[in-house]
Order: C-alpha cells, then structure tokens, then sequence
C-alpha cells in the first residue's frame, strides 16, 4: 500500500469524515472529559496537527489518522498527568495568548481492517517529520504500550522498562518508537483520567460493575477501581513518555 501523508489543513476534504473512521479504540478511553479541549477543534483550530493518510490507489478514503498539540513546558520536566497534561496546557496556552515551546503527539489510529500492515510506524514518521518542518527539535509522546492490557496489575514501571534480548522493549509500540529514533524516559503515572457512575461504566463495557474493588475490564492498562456503595467507578491510565530529537 502506498499511502499519501497529509495535514488535516492541506487536506480540509476530511474534515467532515475525520472521527467517523472504524478504528480499534475502546468505548470507555473515550470518555477521558480533557479530550474535549483538543478533538472538538481538530479540525479548525489545530487542523495544522492533524494528519491524515488516504491510499494512493485509493485517494480520498481515510486510512490513517495522527493529532499532536503545541503546548507550554518551560524546561520543566515532562508531567505525570501525560496526555491529559498536554491537551490542557495546550488548551491554556491559546486561551491566553502565550506561544507554546513544545509539541506532543497525542493519538494515531488505523483503519481497523489495515491493523498490522505497519501504517502507525508510518503514520508516527510522518508526525516526526511535520514536527521537523515546524521548527520543533523534539515532538514527545506520551505512548500508549499496546501489549500492557494483558498484564493490567503490572507496574507500568516495571512494563515500560522491559527489554527482549536485543535490547529493545518488550512491547511492540515501544519499539516502534525506539525504532524510529525516540528514547524511554519515564511513565506518566495518571495520563488519563475516566470516571463515572456504574450505570456509565455498564454502558462502555458491557460488564456488570457489581462488586466493589479493582476490576479488569478489556483493554484497560490497569484495573478499573469500583466502588458500588457510592455508585462509582474511576480508571487512571499509566502512559510512557518518549522523546523523539529531531535535529
């Protein structure tokens, strides 16, 4: 498949179609309430950071998506809260004016029946070098390890950190990264926040969210903590931060 790269604002034909995509993500990462700082301006406001790939003998049909933020770190040290730290200080930086000094990846997604085909190692170089031509010397990611939903008890500490024999991460969406040029730094222990009542969690997951305690749910990175005497239950998803250099 040859696959044809694009921003979203070189490409404003996708708008309409951009979230309509068959993708893989779970109903409940939805719900993260700080995505409603970035996705529901996607397509206007940070169109500039969206991309979007279509096949060549196919054009016009989306195949790929990428979003990444500007946002204001200041030399600060990457922050735990991740990806829901850099959508709101992105989010905050335009609301006051201020010109963000950094620039974080936040998702790609890949048409469901083109899983595996190596479209997100594409869609990531195509995110390294955009942020290239914008004149940023680093783009960050707070990543989302693929595999860590088979071990939700874990440590993302422990997780993030293994290697194979040949050095490079056990899982396959770190070593995309580390394939690409990008380097571990540390985890993002609280990166997304989901809360809501049991009836919302039923709703999400088709689970029976009966008994209180932590409970595994499919796809989560981490169990789920339930708590049924006050109707409730809240998810806090570990990512990784990755530093990709770019000069």
């Amino acid at each position: 498949m040859a696959i044809k790269i694009t921003t979203l604002a070189e490409r404003p034909e996708f708008a309409p179609s951009l979230f309509e995509m068959d993708h893989t993500w779970q109903e409940f990462v939805l719900q993260d309430p700080i995505a409603d700082l970035f996705y529901p301006f996607a397509t206007t406001t940070y169109a500039e950071y969206v991309l979007v790939a279509d096949d060549e003998a196919e054009p016009g049909r989306l195949v790929a998506r990428g979003s990444m933020i500007p946002f204001l770190l200041e030399g600060a040290e990457l922050p735990d809260d991740g990806w829901d730290g850099v959508i709101r200080s992105g989010w905050l930086a335009r609301e006051r004016g201020t010109r963000p000094d950094s620039l974080s990846a936040l998702d790609i997604s890949v048409r469901r029946d083109l899983q595996g085909m190596g479209l997100s190692s594409l869609m990531l170089a195509g995110m390294r070098d955009h942020a290239a031509r914008l004149g940023y010397s680093e783009l960050v990611a707070p990543a989302r390890p693929n595999r860590k939903h088979l071990e939700p008890h874990t440590p993302m500490s422990e997780y993030a950190f293994r290697t194979r024999a040949d050095g490079l991460p056990h899982d396959a969406w770190l070593r995309v990264h580390v394939r690409a040029g990008g380097k571990i730094l540390k985890v993002a222990p609280r990166s997304m926040v989901v809360a809501g009542t049991l009836a919302e969690w039923r709703k999400w997951t088709d689970l029976p969210f009966d008994r209180s305690g932590p409970l595994e749910v499919p796809g989560a990175l981490t169990p789920v903590h339930c708590d049924v005497e006050h109707d409730h239950a809240v998810y806090v998803e570990p990512n990784v931060w990755v530093s990709h250099p770019l000069i």
